[in-house]
């Protein structure tokens, strides 16, 4: 538990809490509604952390990496806005697809979010209390989540007028402020709460290319409205309306080649592996006197990067009727979000225009009935249903630019193009302005996800100190997905195109010298084009390594408009008549620039729909708790939980990913000692979970149909089995006049008990490789064995009603892997980082000044850190915060 919170609000009533001063008796007091109703912490038979929205104002914490740093075991996993995750317990770390749930479910005022960017890019200010439930969660709480929850609740409106504002200058050209003004519109029957923020400032690290573009810079403004209607005693209507406009952030690219990256593979032999300092040393590059390898070594250079455009809006309306004693609840929601990334190789050349960037619009409508008895008595229930449906229009986009050919090309192929003028026309050609939705892991894909669920969840209260939980939930899933990958823009040189990719015809040609062995059937014979001066269809399905051609009218159009393309190739390049006047090394120019394209491009294919994903999961909760006496209770805690399968590609074909399911035990125990002025809460827990859903090794089937071995490709799949146990403490102490302390921590030991078929790390990436290793027994990527966080807060009384306080937040992780792959290239130190606050005002809030420090001991271990590549540490930041309350 971080923080103390002396009410959580019901909807409608004061927001107690955040603005008042805590007794130091009153530590017993501290409630939570992570169960939809106000409910004393102690009581609660799950493990729980509680952090205080007071305390994140004192800090200036506001973004999701300074909120779950806050919370024993809950870690916030570095990527840009759309592929950024919460874990809990070690789990969560992986990266998602776009069709697939987040293993921790995010609640915000009672709605869940169902894809994790809705929380990558926004500012949480305004928060009256934030609390991570552990474990699988469904039997109440909107949508179910395998691991856990974090739950979101603002400050709502009341009756009473309040205005605070928050004015902060920070390093950098950082300004943040907020606002919050509310009270009624009409006495007793309307009252309002808005709530506005802008937060701006640059990143740590400048781009030399444009140094108006930094890494990574802050630049979000949001609003939020919220209108209480209380026309009767026995209903009540909270509408909420929030937007954050778009606005960019250079995210990704924020990374530096690592100075001791290794030579050679792990079996000794030498990296052939063609690196971009390489490529920067060949003359097409080193032309250009004023960028050096050196520059690429020691500084962020790129022409083409954009800050990642992200945007949210949504409405909210929250209804609440008193039937007798039960209360109706109804909660319809909106949420939409938008994301569009452009990113660059790194490099000052004109190599991509854009390096691959998802284009997203998401939409999620929730609704949600709920009915709850009164408390108390023999048993006290909830139940209700809960409907979301999800729609997701993704387009993954690449863009060459007029340097990519140079950039992409092998040794060879370089050194044969780059030896002429024609040859350096083609290299130029081959990828220059080209434009596609590309397959990574599928270029365009519209994701429908609909899930519908009845829940119910009742306390038996067998004795004054025996209560038992038992809770159940059936959620309908069905996902469905439809995709394609294609060329949206054919640049400059539509003539280099192959004749067709899988079944998609794109008008050019082949040769064998670009196919290797390539041949076709003409009325049932094979003939095989094994010449230089040979024109010819490719091969162009996946069932197949021919081209079946017979003698009727659209094969015969077919072959024609492939030899027109290569005398068009001819004439333009080399100014010949036709493909047959050619000199041989002119041929193999033409095939080394369509090799370069056809590799680039990839897999393509037409729209496809893929296996759907359709079941009945459950959910299930059995948890008994004893209260020994007033002070200790302890509790046991079956849960389980499941996740739904992926309807997905993989190079095209549709490859289903099954439901995760987790098992999870859990015994605890909650005590308030010491005249109540120690909280001390612990839990040992164990975790099952079968086929945990990340990226695995597989079968390409695609290109195992196009060849005469089994091919295998990474891509999410299913781990078979995963084991997590530990033990977690959380607490606070307030027997210090003045002084309050808040501590947690975990013991967490995250590991694959099953994975015969992970990829290989980088190092062992020589030839003659295994396709695959097995990594049962490892430790999960992104969970550290050991972490603890450690908060004060002192305040002292000076002159009447002022006051001088200072604040401070310790958190601590040991080693972990930052590479889903477990590359020994990829182990982040153990590190600490500290933020600090100091300052002076009035005790009753009408005013504060503060001076706060974030990373106050210039913390610099790395954020992620791969073979090639180290993404640092952000440096320490000072600013000063300025608060009033009117």
């Amino acid at each position: 538990m971080a923080g103390i919170v002396l009410g959580t609000p019901a909807l409608g009533s004061p927001a107690l809490g955040a603005d008042e001063p805590a007794a130091d008796a009153q530590l017993n007091a501290v409630t939570v509604r992570s169960r939809h109703r106000i409910e004393k912490l102690q009581d609660v038979p799950l493990s729980i952390s509680v952090i205080q929205g007071s305390e994140l104002d004192r800090l200036g914490a506001v973004g999701i990496d300074d909120l779950t740093r806050r919370a024993a075991n809950v870690s916030w996993n570095l990527g840009n806005q759309r592929t950024s995750s919460i874990a809990i317990r070690g789990i969560g770390k992986i990266g998602q697809t776009e069709a697939q749930d987040p293993s921790v479910g995010i609640i915000v005022d009672g709605v869940s979010y169902a894809y994790n960017a809705l929380t990558s890019s926004f500012d949480f200010v305004d928060i009256d209390t934030i609390e991570v439930t552990r474990g699988p969660q469904g039997t109440l709480l909107g949508k179910n989540a395998s691991v856990g929850n974090l739950i979101f609740t603002t400050k709502r409106p009341s009756f009473t007028p309040t205005a605070d504002f928050t004015l902060s200058f920070r390093e950098r050209d950082g300004l943040f402020a907020t606002g919050a003004i509310g009270g009624p519109i009409v006495d007793g029957l309307l009252a309002w709460r808005g709530t506005f923020s802008v937060n701006k400032g640059a990143g740590d690290i400048k781009n030399a290319y444009n140094r108006d573009i930094s890494y990574t810079n802050t630049d979000r403004a949001s609003g939020r409205v919220q209108f209480l209607l209380t026309p009767s005693p026995d209903f009540k209507a909270r509408f909420a309306f929030d937007l954050q406009p778009r606005a960019g952030e250079t995210t990704n690219g924020r990374s530096l080649p690592r100075a001791d990256a290794p030579t050679t593979w792990s079996n000794g032999q030498a990296i052939t592996t063609l690196s971009n300092e390489q490529r920067l040393l060949r003359r097409w590059f080193s032309s250009n006197t004023g960028y050096s390898v050196d520059d690429y070594r020691n500084y962020l250079s790129s022409d083409a990067v954009r800050g990642l455009v992200t945007g949210s809006a949504g409405a909210t309306a929250d209804l609440q009727w008193q039937l007798g004693q039960h209360t109706l609840t109804s909660i319809t929601a909106y949420k939409t979000y938008h994301f569009d990334a452009v990113n660059d190789e790194g490099s000052p050349f004109d190599v991509y225009r854009n390096a691959g960037g998802f284009w997203n619009d998401y939409r999620q409508a929730t609704q949600e009935f709920r009915l709850s008895s009164p408390a108390g008595g023999l048993v006290d229930y909830q139940g209700g249903l809960y409907f979301i449906g999800v729609d997701n229009q993704v387009d993954y986009r690449r863009w060459w630019g007029n340097d990519a050919g140079a950039w992409f090309a092998t040794n060879a192929q370089y050194g044969r193009l780059d030896a002429d003028g024609a040859g350096r026309d083609l290299l130029r050609n081959s990828l220059a302005n080209l434009k596609a939705s590309y397959n990574s892991p599928t270029g365009v894909q519209d994701i429908r996800n609909k899930s519908a669920a009845i829940f119910g969840q009742a306390n038996w209260h067998f004795s004054d100190a025996f209560t038992l939980t038992t809770g159940a939930r059936l959620t309908r899933e069905d996902r469905r997905n439809t995709g394609r990958s294609e060329i949206t823009s054919n640049g400059s040189a539509p003539e280099l195109n192959p004749s067709i990719v899988n079944g998609v015809l794109l008008g050019g040609f082949d040769s064998y010298l670009n196919t290797g062995a390539a041949r076709w059937v003409r009325n049932g014979i094979v003939v095989a084009a094994d010449t230089p001066g040979a024109v010819l269809v490719a091969a162009g399905t996946s069932a197949a390594p021919t081209v079946a051609l017979t003698t009727d009218t659209r094969d015969a159009a077919l072959v024609a408009s492939a030899q027109a393309a290569a005398d068009t190739a001819a004439k333009k390049y080399f100014n010949t008549a036709s493909w047959s006047a050619l000199t041989d090394a002119q041929k193999r120019q033409l095939a080394d620039a369509q090799a370069i394209r056809k590799t680039n491009l990839g897999v393509l294919f037409a729209s496809t729909e893929a296996e759907r994903f359709k079941k009945t999961q459950p959910a299930l909760v059995l948890s008994p708790s004893w209260k020994l006496n007033p002070n200790v209770t302890t509790y046991a805690s079956y849960q389980h939980g499941e996740k739904a399968g992926i309807a997905q590609f993989v190079n095209g074909v549709s490859a289903l990913v099954k439901p995760e399911k987790t098992d999870s035990l859990e015994l605890g125990i909650k005590s308030s000692l010491l005249n109540r002025t120690l909280i001390l809460n612990a839990d040992v827990f164990y975790t099952r979970i079968r086929d945990y859903q990340q990226s695995v090794r597989t079968v390409d089937a695609y290109t195992t149909a196009l060849s005469s071995e089994t091919i295998y490709t990474t891509a999410t799949g299913n781990v078979p089995e995963v084991e997590v146990k530990g033990l977690e403490v959380d607490g606070v102490y307030a027997g210090i006049r003045n002084l309050q302390l808040r501590f947690s921590g975990a013991y967490n030991l995250a590991e694959y008990k099953r994975f015969p078929n992970a990829a290989q790390p980088v190092e062992n990436g020589y030839p003659s490789a295994a396709p695959y290793r097995d990594l049962s027994g490892r430790p999960l990527a992104g969970a550290p064995k050991w972490s603890f966080n450690v908060g004060a807060d002192w305040r002292v009384p000076v002159g009447g009603d002022k006051e001088i306080f200072t604040s401070a937040n310790a958190a601590y992780s040991s080693r972990y892997y930052s590479d889903v792959l477990l590359s020994e290239y990829s182990v982040v130190k153990a590190s600490t980082l500290v933020d600090a606050s100091i300052g002076f005002g009035t005790r009753n809030k009408s005013f504060q000044a503060s001076l706060i420090v974030k990373n106050l001991f210039d913390d610099n271990t790395p954020r992620a850190i791969t073979s090639t590549t180290v993404t640092p540490a952000v440096p320490r930041s000072i600013g000063v915060q300025f608060t009033a309350k009117l």
